[in-house]
């Protein structure tokens, strides 16, 4: 083989015998010439050719190392900070392939050694990406959720590529727990994908999500990941709340067995004002928070300060303490599409239940039902009909 490197790689060829011998013999011989029969083996050809070069190589595709001659015993991919990417040696010996893509913006080295005791050394660099896609994730890391909380992916880009992406979502479970991604439009307008079990967690299932998504291209309009992500959580108590519209009363029930009854005053009927129906689950606990009517379409009906506020929907749908409304608990709905309870009542709900936990809302006193993307409106849709919604179905 050709002793002079190419640009970018530096080679090492380890000498054996032969070559020693062929210097032993420079030295010492006098004059004449070897014959080509004489002169001893070449050394083994170590070489490697890798498929990214340069310093602006095209990011977003496996690395591949191929061996000029012989078989490879070992091939190490790595870039800094951002670790290695691992890969596998072809039955034949002579190649190598990583299991991730390059990404973006990002050095790698590429060592490889043969079954001779050679070795081989090549370096490139990825162009960077023009536009970053990110993301945010819930539930947030190791906390606790309820049995109806999904996973839930919001990009700050529209996705085209949406198998690419998906496949990278790898959901891991500590009971083998059947799920399935989801593709939705958020209610912000923004691409979302949901993980959904077939049916309510169980209680004390642990889930980790390991979003593989270093190097994935989502698209013209969406960019590139620059990163991995991951989350971990686990499911609590089986708690499901009941609230029926038409009786005007709400329930909470914990392993089966009900804990609280509580007489409320759902949405005035026959307009916006009334409430949704379906399963909804709640989205977060606020606390006292500032509720003003025209930031839901509402005009100017209300602006009032609200206790024990429980979000619902991000349409605007809470249960909260609504005191104002107390004639009419347990008697009729007439508040503005939120759940109202007393004080007590609400702060007894409030305290007890859990960010996941679903509000199963039944009555003809609705004007819909919850839809996928305000809150978490998936078990709404049946389990076919959200296999139906995963990319890769």
């Amino acid at each position: 083989m050709s002793r002079s490197a190419r640009p970018g790689i530096r080679r090492t060829v380890l000498a054996g015998p032969a070559a020693l011998l062929a210097a032993a013999l420079t030295g010492c011989y006098a004059g004449g010439s070897t014959s080509a029969e004489d002169a001893p083996d070449a050394a083994p050809d170590t070489s490697i050719s890798v498929n990214l070069k340069g310093k602006a190589a095209a990011p977003g595709q496996p690395v591949k190392v191929t061996l000029a001659h012989g078989k490879l015993k070992s091939v190490a991919v790595t870039a800094g900070e951002s670790g290695a990417l691992t890969g596998k040696i072809s039955a034949d010996g002579r190649t190598w392939i990583s299991e991730r893509v390059a990404a973006p913006g990002t050095a790698y080295t590429v060592r490889a050694k043969d079954s001779d005791g050679g070795s081989d050394q090549a370096v490139f660099t990825t162009a960077g990406a023009e536009k970053v896609n990110k993301l945010s994730l819930a539930p947030g890391k190791n906390t606790t959720v309820g049995i109806a909380q999904p996973l839930s992916v919001v990009f700050d880009h529209p996705v085209k590529d949406k198998a690419a992406v998906e496949k990278a979502l790898k959901v891991s479970t500590s009971n083998d727990t059947e799920g399935s991604w989801g593709w939705l439009r958020d209610y912000s307008g923004k691409d979302r994908v949901d993980w959904r079990p077939k049916e309510y967690w169980k209680p004390g299932t642990k889930v980790t999500l390991d979003a593989q998504l270093n190097g994935i291209d989502t698209g013209t309009d969406g960019g590139w990941f620059v990163r991995d992500y991951t989350t971990t959580f686990t499911i609590g108590a089986a708690q499901v709340v009941k609230v029926d519209l038409d009786r005007h009363r709400l329930a909470l029930h914990r392993d089966g067995k009900q804990v609280l009854d509580i007489p409320m005053s759902a949405g005035t009927p026959g307009g916006e004002k009334a409430s949704w129906r379906g399963t909804a689950v709640l989205m977060s606990k606020e606390g006292t928070i500032n509720m003003r009517s025209e930031t839901v379409g509402l005009g100017d009906a209300y602006d009032k300060m609200v206790d024990y506020s429980m979000r619902l929907t991000w349409s605007g749908m809470y249960a909260h303490a609504a005191p104002w409304n107390a004639g009419y608990f347990g008697q009729a709905n007439r508040s503005s599409g939120c759940v109202g309870m007393s004080d007590a009542n609400a702060a007894a709900l409030y305290g007890q239940v859990r960010v996941g936990d679903p509000f199963e809302i039944t009555g003809a006193d609705a004007k819909g039902t919850v839809a996928e993307g305000n809150g978490y409106g998936a078990w709404n849709v049946s389990w076919a009909d959200w296999q139906a919604k995963s990319s890769l179905k």
